[in-house]
């Protein structure tokens, strides 16, 4: 398709690094598609704090942190 410059001429017996990269294309997907992933992270960030877990995983990372320095 010819993305890279050709090699085949006498002309060009130095790689000047000029080289181009075709476009990224979207295929098709709408411009928010990661929407949905991140609203549903959210979704389960809620339902953990809500069930009491940001609790546990801070007293687990005092712990870890605490482990690290020698004093736990």
């Amino acid at each position: 398709m010819g993305f890279l410059k050709s090699d085949k001429g006498d002309n060009d017996k130095h790689d000047s690094g000029d080289r181009r990269i075709p476009a990224r294309r979207n295929s098709g997907r709408s411009k928010y598609s990661w929407l949905p992933g991140v609203l549903l992270g959210i979704v389960f960030l809620g339902i953990g704090a809500a069930q009491g877990q940001f609790g546990v995983i801070c007293r687990k990372a005092v712990m870890i942190c605490l482990e690290c320095i020698g004093i736990g």
